[in-house]
C-alpha cells in the first residue's frame, strides 16, 4: 500500500510515518520544504503545500490512501484531486471539538468535503495535545525551571501524540475503520498543576509554578513567540473557538470539570492502555531540559 502523509513533519505526522514504515509500507512524506532528515530512510519526501493545491499533483499520484492534515480553505480542491488520482481512503486529523460541537469552521468542513466524496474516510478526532505543554512551558522551564499559570486547577485529559498516530496508523492500514469518528484524550484528568509535577518527577528537578492573571499570562505568551503567541487569546480564554471574544474568568467559572465521566481514549481502537501523561513527560524530558 502507499500512503502520503501529509504534515507529515507534525508531532502527530512524524510519527505515522515511522509506524509505516516499520510495517513496510511505501510511504510518501509531504512537506512544504524538503530538506535532509526530514522523513525515516526509504521515505519519498514530496515538497508541496495543502493551501497550494496545485503542488499536490505529483504527490497524489499511485497513491491508496492519504492522511490529511486539516486545511479547510482547500480541503474540498485537495480531496477532488485525491480522488481523481485514485486515492480510495482518507484519514482526517480532526480534533475533539468537532465531537463536543465547538468547531464549524476549522476542522468540520475538512471532515465534510471528505465524506462528500464517495471515498473510505475515518476521522481521528484527538482533545487537547501533550505536546501543547512544551510548546507553552518548555522555554520558561528550560530557562528558569518555572511555569506561570494563571489557572493551575483547571485542567483536560492531554493526549499522547503516539497515541493519535497509532490510530491513525490502523485506520489507514486495515479494514473496518471506515466511516468512524474517534474522539481521542489521554486517560487521566490532571489539573496544570498536576502536569507540572509529572514533568518535575520525569526531570528528576523541582519546577516552580506561579500562579499570575490571565492578563500577566497573555503578556509572557506574547513576549514568547512562537506557537504560544499565535494561539495565546484561544489558549487564555479571552476568544472562543470561533474567535469571538470571551472572558477567562467567566469561562473557567461556567466550566466544571467534576460533572465530566470517563472520556474516550485510544484504548477502544488499539485495545492497548492509552499513554499516560506521566509517560508522555518521560518520552520528553530531555526536550524540558535543554
Amino acid at each position: 500500500m502507499t500512503i502520503l502523509v501529509t504534515g507529515a513533519t507534525g508531532n502527530v505526522g512524524r510519527n505515522v510515518v515511522r509506524q509505516l514504515v516499520e510495517r513496510g509500507h511505501d510511504v510518501r512524506a509531504l512537506t512544504r520544504r524538503a530538506r535532509p532528515g526530514a522523513a525515516p530512510e526509504g521515505v519519498q519526501v514530496q515538497e508541496g503545500d495543502l493551501t497550494r493545491p496545485e503542488t499536490l499533483k505529483d504527490a497524489l499520484e499511485r497513491v491508496d490512501a492519504l492522511f490529511l492534515f486539516p486545511v479547510a480553505a482547500t480541503a474540498e480542491e485537495v480531496v477532488g484531486m485525491a480522488k481523481s488520482a485514485g486515492v480510495r481512503r482518507i484519514v482526517v486529523l480532526s480534533s475533539g471539538a468537532v465531537t463536543a460541537g465547538y468547531d464549524t469552521d476549522f476542522h468540520l468542513p475538512v471532515e465534510r468535503a471528505v465524506e462528500a466524496s464517495g471515498l473510505e474516510w475515518t476521522h481521528v478526532r484527538p482533545g487537547e495535545f501533550a505536546m501543547n505543554k512544551l510548546a507553552l512551558w518548555g522555554p520558561p522551564i528550560r530557562a528558569e525551571r518555572v511555569v506561570r499559570e494563571p489557572a493551575p486547577d483547571a485542567g483536560w485529559f492531554p493526549v499522547h501524540e503516539k497515541d493519535i498516530a497509532d490510530v491513525a496508523v490502523l485506520a489507514l492500514t486495515e479494514e473496518g475503520h471506515a466511516g468512524q469518528a474517534y474522539t481521542l484524550n489521554g486517560p487521566e484528568l490532571l489539573t496544570h498543576r498536576r502536569q507540572v509535577e509529572l514533568i518535575a518527577e520525569a526531570m528528576g528537578e523541582e519546577i516552580r509554578l506561579e500562579v499570575v492573571t490571565p492578563q500577566q499570562a497573555r503578556e509572557i505568551y506574547l513576549a514568547q513567540g512562537g506557537f504560544a503567541a499565535e494561539n495565546v487569546d484561544f489558549l487564555l480564554g479571552f476568544e472562543d473557538y470561533g474567535g469571538n471574544e470571551s472572558d477567562p474568568s467567566a469561562e473557567a467559572e461556567a466550566f466544571n470539570l467534576s460533572s465530566l465521566g470517563p472520556m474516550p481514549t485510544a484504548e477502544a481502537v488499539t485495545g492497548r492502555p492509552a499513554r499516560t501523561f506521566a509517560q508522555w513527560a518521560r518520552d520528553h524530558a530531555d526536550e524540558f531540559r535543554a
